[in-house]
């Protein structure tokens, strides 16, 4: 339960990486193998059975007073992104087994038996599909993703078999609704919420929905010399007025976020009024009605300064993710569990994804955040000191010996 030492381990983690000088962790490689192995080092030393299943992720089970009853799931993800930073997902999977420890070492066990498990696959960064650990454990995963390809040409299908897994047996790895009583996750927040606060931890409320679009903007190109500026159709002026909408419509409403995260221009050149533009929207409240109010209202929006400016415009959706709430006993369970730290209780909803996407399927969730400095994640400056890790690994440890099954 130390801070320093689950610092160690984090360091241990970040070392097995398929880069050497960034970290880089996917699903079914050389590293995911090596990562695996040493997260069920410590889970054995923590007095846990090992296995690893369909999938590739690892779990461990600690066994309960009843053994016929509903486990308390614990876990994140031990896969990264690309330059990633070491706590996305690490600080969970090492903070669950330093509590399942620190009960073996006092002789207690819980009425349930608790897992933890190290998801496979939540950042989808070697084939682009996301959530893949939690899926397959949920009974969720779409065998359709199979024949999907990496970068150099490999299936995720061949990649499975490689590993010396079979994408015939994916099925195997899901869990059914009643085989777990609860599922929690510790994470770093990814945001400054809790630091702005001065808070080390925190409660989340929902894990936000999100929707998104492709918008096209069509004008007409011209000479930037010659054509006035009262004539112009300018399809990229008026993708600027569209970014600027999003921010002031996004930006009256708490927690509701917009995010323009590609622009492009064409014909691309500098003496050339453009005549087309492209751009991405993102939108993310912890309600779905929100964000969808939020999606008709700017659409429209973007209609009107269309037809000011003269040019037009269509956005087509890519994606919709519905918000998943997290379970009120969990949240009471962790703000107790906070304030016993004493600490200030704090909600705030979780604009990142995270595996409780999937696992709601067949559990309650509950997630507790811990501060991250300067809310940076998804870099190598990502960041947690010792005395918030271990301040984060008591209140999942409280929470753990408060639930009743």
């Amino acid at each position: 339960m130390d801070g320093h030492t689950l610092l160690d381990r984090i360091e241990a983690l970040a070392r097995i990486s398929e880069h050497p000088d960034y970290l880089v962790r996917r699903f079914l490689t050389p590293e995911h193998r090596a990562a695996n192995a040493l997260v069920g080092d410590w889970m054995r030393a923590a007095g846990m059975a090992v296995r690893v299943d369909a999938i590739g992720n690892v779990i461990g089970r600690y066994p309960g007073t009843d053994s016929a009853a509903p486990a308390l799931l614990i876990g994140s993800h031990l896969d990264t992104i690309a330059d990633a930073g070491k706590f996305d997902g690490m600080l969970g999977v090492v903070s669950a087994i330093a509590c399942v420890e620190d009960l073996a070492r006092r002789g207690v066990r819980r009425p349930f038996p608790i897992e933890i498990v190290g998801f496979a696959d939540e950042e989808g960064a070697r084939f682009g599909a996301t959530l893949l650990g939690s899926r397959a454990l949920a009974g969720t995963f779409d065998r359709g993703v199979l024949s999907i390809t990496d970068n150099a040409g490999v299936s995720m299908a061949a990649a499975l078999r490689q590993f010396g897994l079979d994408p015939d047996t994916i099925g195997e790895a899901a869990r059914r609704p009643g085989d777990y009583v609860y599922y929690l996750e510790l994470h770093i927040e990814q945001g400054p919420v809790l630091e702005a606060q001065g808070l080390a931890v925190g409660c989340v409320t929902a894990i936000n929905g999100a929707l998104r679009y492709n918008v096209t903007i069509t004008g007409e190109a011209g000479h930037a010399g010659t054509v006035p500026m009262g004539s112009r159709r300018d399809a990229l002026a008026a993708a600027a007025a569209c970014v600027l909408a999003v921010e002031e419509r996004c930006g009256a409403e708490p927690d509701l976020v917009g995010t323009v995260g590609v622009i492009e221009a064409k014909p691309g050149v500098v003496n050339v009024v453009p005549g087309a533009a492209r751009f991405t929207l993102d939108l993310r409240a912890p309600e779905d009605a929100r964000r969808d109010r939020a999606a008709v209202d700017l659409l429209a929006r973007f209609e009107a300064i269309a037809a000011a400016r003269n040019v037009t415009i269509s956005a087509v959706k890519t994606h919709e993710g519905a918000a998943v709430a997290c379970a009120e006993p969990l949240m009471a369970a962790i703000d107790a569990a906070i304030a016993a730290e004493r600490i200030t209780p704090l909600r705030l909803p979780s604009g990142a994804g995270h595996d409780g996407m999937a696992v709601v399927a067949i559990a309650p969730i509950g997630m507790i955040f811990v501060r991250c400095k300067g809310g940076i994640s998804h870099n190598p400056a990502e960041s947690v000191t010792a005395a918030d890790a271990e301040t984060g690994a008591h209140v999942l440890l409280r929470v753990i010996e408060q639930l009743e099954p």
